[in-house]
């Protein structure tokens, strides 16, 4: 019983670092990627569809995406989603694809984006002592139920701190990395 809740503990903040992992993604680094335009969905027949459904996304260098829609006359949908997720550039239309040219970003653009990446940080930290109090409160409820001992149910919870800790510095660890690569010019 005790285990399972320790499983399911690991289990729900593994999928936490996962998802600041995919947040910090869409922020953009020195090199501009294809997942700065992930979230961006375009109008298809009616239907929001994400911009890798209905064209080839590359990044054709540092700091060009280029976008080739499989049917054209998606290009004008395509370039009105871009504009309106506010992605910091104008798509440039030639008919055939719609180029993406980001400038290089500026050290107040960079010291921003590691303030959003803080903030994700943050958002993912408050899961992880989420999903630590749901696990306390299952050893707590156990030990109530005259299921485990006072002494387990500390111990239990004890684990539970640890696990939190680790998955904390995981988190930390993620940060530095993506800072870094954000920071460096």
């Amino acid at each position: 019983m005790v285990n399972e809740i320790f499983e399911n503990t690991t289990s729900n903040m593994e999928k936490s670092i996962e998802a600041l992992k995919r947040d910090f993604a869409t922020l953009r680094t020195g090199k501009v990627t294809t997942s700065i335009v992930d979230n961006i969905k375009v109008d298809y027949y009616g239907t929001p569809t994400a911009l890798n459904q209905v064209g080839n996304v590359i990044a054709t260098d540092a700091t060009t995406i280029s976008i080739t829609p499989w049917e054209k006359q998606l290009l004008g949908d395509i370039e009105k989603a871009i504009q309106e997720a506010n992605i910091g550039v104008n798509p440039n239309n030639d008919g055939d694809f719609i180029k993406l040219f980001f400038p290089p970003m500026t050290s107040e653009q960079r010291t921003e984006i590691v303030k959003q990446a803080k903030g994700m940080v943050e958002t993912a930290k408050i899961a992880i002592r989420n999903v630590r109090k749901d696990g306390n409160d299952k050893i707590k409820k156990l030990e109530k139920a005259k299921e485990i001992s006072e002494d387990e149910s500390k111990k239990a919870q004890e684990q539970i701190q640890k696990i939190t800790d680790e998955h904390i510095a995981k988190i930390e660890e993620a940060f530095k990395v993506k800072e870094a690569d954000i920071l460096k010019v």
